[in-house]
């Protein structure tokens, strides 16, 4: 796997654009896949997004396949080697041409609604993938605006086949790619989270850029005021952190979407870092769904390499909690509901440092955790809790449910059925992400002033 999600795609992709920072730009996302990934680089950039409507036009027998593409303003694409290959005949075309030409028209309607599209006259036009297979709905894509006047087309995709810039025929001025990879049969196999983008998710990116857009405007006029008082007017969505835990200095990840509604701290277990693939497909997650997360280390290397700091509990649940009030502290994150997402033994230094710092915590989630270890505070805790173990997980999920009797606050046990300790398996995590995601939704909520924090 090169690519851990579309966040991630997108984040990596931005790194690659930082030239265009300054530039008149307008970042636009080939739906459906391809929005999250362009949110991602427009957020970078500080550029507007919007979609650039395109589809592929499937061989009949075979959808995924793509033997042209269509898209707005009337503009129509066909793969000659592809549909000699296919046997695809005129009218195969005409019959996938209408029905995909009624699918571009409902989605123009549930995206934009009344709203014109991004005005391109002049400016650079970057236009985003998810990845790039055939080549077709890029090229409908850059041929769309090279129409509406863009000034200069800049592709950009996470991924595509070794000869993508063949197949693209100079249709933009510039092509950036970060992985061309051998074989490539298909952009999922790149992907360890490649689910489906639903229209949901693509108007939420919309109005979170828009959104982001007019809060750039308005700290634009009030900058000076902001950096005098140490506002949020230098706050970028997604930055390495130093997180301050008592008298340690910890490394962590800050995420903030635009209108979050809350931020979640995660508490590693058994060892791992801010860098643990899982925690990272669920702050991801969380990320998509507009709450903000916080991953950070919990043991500098030094304490790392003595095993026994790392089931120390109340060691790991009191620098949790010194996190939570350096959280508190930041300007990104002011009002902001915190909740807790601890995994393993993360799980019990979650549960400590929710009774540790009391109302502030609005909800805790556990993964495979072990809330048992977290003893004599389990009484104690006031944040709903919800416990999440895999079924096949027999140990584990006994010991949640002894922990779970012990519990007085509002509680859930949910059981991810077949899945083993570490949600290995197909759709597990994905299963893990939504009942995290639901959880902290319905419970993260504008926190309240805490005096003398």
């Amino acid at each position: 796997m090169l690519l851990m999600d579309r966040l991630d795609a997108g984040r990596q992709l931005a790194a690659r654009l930082t030239h265009l920072r300054g530039e008149e730009a307008v970042v636009l996302g080939l739906p459906r896949g391809g929005v999250p990934v362009a949110a991602e680089v427009a957020k970078a950039l500080g550029a507007p997004l919007d979609v650039c409507l395109v589809r592929k036009l499937g061989v009949p027998y075979q959808p995924e396949l793509g033997m042209g593409a269509i898209g707005e303003d009337g503009v129509r694409v066909i793969n000659d080697d592809v549909v000699r290959s296919a046997h695809a005949s005129p009218d195969d075309i005409s019959r996938v041409e209408a029905r995909e030409r009624q699918e571009l028209e409902r989605r123009a309607r549930r995206y934009r609604g009344d709203r014109e599209p991004a005005a391109l006259e002049g400016r650079t036009a970057v236009v985003v993938d998810d990845g790039l297979a055939t080549g077709s709905t890029a090229r409908a894509a850059c041929r769309i605006v090279r129409a509406r006047g863009a000034a200069r087309i800049v592709l950009a995709v996470p991924v595509a086949p070794a000869d993508w810039t063949a197949r693209l025929g100079g249709e933009a001025d510039e092509l950036v790619c970060l992985h061309t990879p051998m074989p490539f049969y298909a952009i999922s196999q790149f992907y360890a989270d490649f689910a489906q983008v639903d229209d949901g998710e693509v108007v939420a990116c919309l109005e979170q850029a828009a959104t982001a857009r007019r809060r750039q405007g308005a700290r634009a006029t009030t900058g000076d005021r902001h950096a005098a008082t140490g506002g949020r007017g230098a706050w970028t969505g997604d930055q390495e952190v130093e997180v301050r835990a008592g008298a340690m200095l910890l490394r962590g990840r800050l995420t903030v979407p635009d209108a979050a509604t809350g931020v979640v701290v995660f508490a590693h277990g058994s060892g791992s870092s801010r860098h643990s693939p899982r925690n990272r497909s669920v702050a991801a997650g969380l990320n998509r769904a507009g709450l903000g997360t916080l991953l950070f280390d919990l043991l500098t290397e030094e304490e790392e390499t003595d095993r026994a700091n790392v089931f120390d509990t109340g060691l790991l649940a009191h620098r949790l909690a010194d996190a939570t009030g350096w959280l508190r502290g930041r300007p990104e994150t002011e009002g902001l509901a915190v909740g807790y997402f601890g995994a393993s033994t993360g799980a019990a230094a979650a549960l400590g440092a929710a009774v540790e710092r009391g109302e502030e915590i609005a909800a805790v989630v556990s993964r495979g955790g072990r809330p048992d270890l977290a003893g004599p505070w389990l009484p104690s805790v006031t944040a709903p809790t919800l416990l999440i173990v895999g079924g096949s997980d027999s140990q584990v999920l006994e010991l949640n449910r002894q922990a779970q009797a012990r519990l007085h606050c509002e509680n859930r046990l949910a059981v991810v059925p077949g899945a083993t300790h570490l949600f290995e398996e197909p759709g597990a995590l994905e299963a893990v992400t939504d009942l995290a995601r639901d959880w902290f939704t319905d419970h993260l909520t504008p926190a309240p002033q805490m005096a003398g924090r």
